[in-house]
């Protein structure tokens, strides 16, 4: 833990480069090597994160007469250095972007309007908004990341000190100005006084690099944001002393146990009421938690709750993580009433701000006044955000925030942007256009538990579940076919955590619901689908095969309520439980005495379990199910396990089977395991006020109707 911040290199690669020029060969070099360095700067998350930062390179381009023009590719608002390609740097016509320079002032619409009406191609991404930045300036290529090194220099007392002394005289330094028109008259007047600068740093902000090549340019950041390093570490002594353990933090168990202890409080407490079509509902968040030696370090430190109560970094990052971060000291984390509490005092705070510095700006549309931030004594650091992924890019950022807060704090004394600046960027509709429009499925926000997931039903709950926004953690005790099903869900990235578990064992159990909440922060829609099936008259019928089925399809379904109850309590947002019963309750068959009694009882436990936690909000149903065979890739275990038996019983085979179940229903169509997945996830997104009810996917059967 005592190793500073890993030293910044240069990683061009001659081969590298020429492939990308390859790749874009279509848009020609100039633009095949921004590409290159574009990516390079943005895959480093010591130089920019998820978005942040801007590149361009002036080159030529066909117009629609046929000939070359000067152009800007720029990076296009909302675009990822990380990823970015041609499309992700559209080409404005330089001259019109240049005359701009002769106004005394350009409203932010009136730059916009005249920005797109220079692009080339119409459909194409609206260039950043420091594009003028990037034209006034007379080089080829320009690069601008929020490098930490840089930032830990600049959020200090006076900006300049530490950059002069750290990079020299030949390194200009800005105030902080509002990016836009008014940043890129400064910097290119800035330039042009001092021509000869390697570099313009911009308080509070970032760095500007540039050069008449795409190596020159990405190499000079480079070069400076080392320098910048390897001051920051000779001054501080290498690693910050509040992220080297003293005082130490909790070891990693403790740091898991708390975890799970805490954010089903915490999730609940920043998830506000709000009013849908069908009634009053919640906007529920997912976490991500990171809780590294150093972050639990950080949060350890005396000087921790200061430094998170304090503004970002750079205003950049404000759109994504708010401002200040919620901090939750160790007696806090041992009282679930004082994290709500501190969930509270920071909504209050919030819109203190919002009615100081925001109101003029926005005033129709406050941002959720909860935190999405939360630092943990001696654990780490939690983000919250409905969105599974926006949630992680938020945990990068803070991750790397906590690394440059520490590092200032100990160079001198960490000074970030102020609440009046701080609000402009948080407001500014150019700014929060990055974010672009964000999809709301049903379930969006949710976290869903499905036992018994390495099966055909089970995989197709999980499916419909994922379609619609929920992240799912799957559960089964064969771990090899849970693998299988996992890995068939690889498309949804972190919204899936999959957990070998024995729904017999208590401690497993325990263990799994453990999981669940550490992973996403704790649970809103249980689905006990577990179950095995043992065929056998009753007067063959032993009684362990029984008491085998029993445990599973009973006991196991009783066990997840059990550990349900207390996560839906701590979290006061309500819930939902979906059973997966069985036809086989109402209308059971020979042979089925074990199955069918073990489900009886699992669907009475549901009824019971309507009652208990109605006083929470949680709503419990079931779904009888029947005939779902899966297919291929994931067959039912049942059908697997009785299917022999009754194609021989009825002289049928596989096919014939099928067909068979199929038309001695009502409605005469095959019932599916997304069908099943379907009415789960129905009933989870809590539109009409249902509990205690029993769903037939069945295709129809009337010995089964539920009475």
């Amino acid at each position: 833990m005592k190793q500073g911040m890993p030293p910044i290199v240069s990683r061009w690669s001659d081969e590298a480069a020429a492939a990308c020029v390859a790749e874009c060969r279509e848009h020609g070099e100039a633009l095949g090597l921004r590409v290159y360095t574009s990516r390079l700067l943005g895959q480093d998350p010591a130089l920019v994160l998820h978005g942040g930062g801007n590149t361009s390179v002036k080159t030529l381009a066909r117009d629609v007469l046929g000939r070359d023009v000067e152009v800007l590719c720029v990076k296009g608002s909302g675009s990822d250095l990380a990823s970015v390609g041609p499309r992700g740097l559209p080409a404005v016509r330089l001259a019109q972007l240049r005359e701009l320079r002769q106004l005394e002032s350009l409203s932010d619409r009136q730059m916009v309007d005249a920005v797109r009406g220079a692009l080339l191609d119409s459909a194409a991404p609206n260039p950043s908004v420091e594009a003028l930045l990037h034209a006034f300036l007379p080089h080829a290529f320009v690069d601008h990341t929020h490098a930490d090194a840089i930032l830990v220099l600049t959020d200090q007392p006076d900006p300049g000190l530490h950059v002069r002394r750290a990079l020299g005289d030949d390194v200009l330094v800005l105030p902080w100005i509002m990016p836009g028109f008014p940043l890129a008259k400064a910097v290119a007047a800035a330039y042009e006084a001092k021509p000869g600068c390697r570099g313009i740093v911009l308080a509070k902000h970032g760095l500007f690099t540039f050069g008449a090549d795409a190596r020159e340019s990405y190499e000079r950041t480079i070069e400076l944001v080392e320098q910048a390093r390897r001051y920051v570490e000779r001054e501080i002594g290498g690693c910050p002393a509040m992220l080297c353990g003293e005082p130490p933090p909790l070891d990693a168990a403790a740091r898991q146990r708390i975890l799970a202890e805490v954010l089903p409080v915490l999730r609940g407490a920043c998830a506000p009421t709000v009013e849908r079509a069908f009634g009053a509902d919640f906007d529920r968040v997912v976490t991500v938690a990171r809780t590294g030696d150093r972050l639990a370090a950080f949060g350890a430190h005396g000087s921790a709750g200061a430094l998170c109560q304090s503004n970002p970094v750079t205003p950049d990052h404000v759109i994504r993580t708010k401002g200040p971060y919620l901090y939750l000291g160790a007696a806090e984390l041992r009282d679930p009433d004082r994290i709500r509490r501190e969930v509270l005092g920071y909504g209050v705070r919030y819109r203190r701000y919002y009615e100081d510095h925001c109101r003029a700006r926005s005033p129709q549309h406050m941002h959720a006044p909860s935190p999405v931030v939360a630092v943990l004594a001696g654990v780490g650091l939690v983000a919250l955000h409905r969105d599974r992924k926006a949630a992680g890019i938020a945990a990068d950022i803070a991750e790397r925030t906590l690394w440059v807060k520490a590092a200032a704090h100990a160079l001198g004394s960490y000074t970030p942007l102020a609440d009046a600046e701080l609000a402009e960027m948080e407001y500014w509709p150019l700014e929060l256009a990055k974010l672009g429009k964000q999809a709301s499925p049903p379930l969006l926000g949710q976290v869903a538990l499905v036992t018994g997931a390495a099966g055909a039903i089970g995989r197709g709950i999980a499916e419909a579940l994922l379609e619609q926004g929920a992240c799912v953690l799957l559960t089964d005790v064969d771990g090899e076919r849970l693998a299988r099903v996992a890995a068939g869900f690889a498309g949804h990235g972190s919204r899936l955590h999959a957990v070998v578990a024995d729904l017999r064992d208590e401690a497993a159990v325990q263990e799994l619901f453990a999981q669940c909440c550490a992973t996403f922060g704790g649970l809103d829609c249980l689905v006990p689908n577990a179950g095995i099936a043992r065929t056998g008259a009753l007067e063959l019928l032993d009684a362990a095969t029984f008491r085998e089925v029993l445990d599973v399809n009973t006991t196991g379904t009783m066990l997840v309520l059990k550990h349900a109850a207390p996560i839906f309590r701590k979290q006061a947002t309500g819930g939902s439980v979906v059973v997966q019963a069985s036809k086989n309750v109402f209308a059971p068959g020979k042979g089925f005495g074990a199955y069918s009694a073990s489900k009886a009882a699992a669907l009475q436990l549901m009824r019971i379990a309507a009652l208990e936690l109605a006083d929470l909000g949680v709503r419990v149903n079931a779904v009888n199910a029947d005939a779902v065979f899966g297919d291929d890739e994931v067959p039912s275990q049942l059908w697997q396990e009785v299917g022999p038996e009754r194609m021989a019983a009825r002289g049928l085979d596989a096919v014939q089977l099928r067909d068979y179940y199929r038309q001695r229903s009502l409605l005469k169509v095959p019932v599916t395991a997304r069908h099943v997945g379907e009415a789960v996830a129905w009933f989870a997104a809590r539109r009409t006020p249902t509990t205690g009810a029993v769903l037939p996917v069945d295709g129809g059967l009337p010995e089964a109707f539920p009475r």
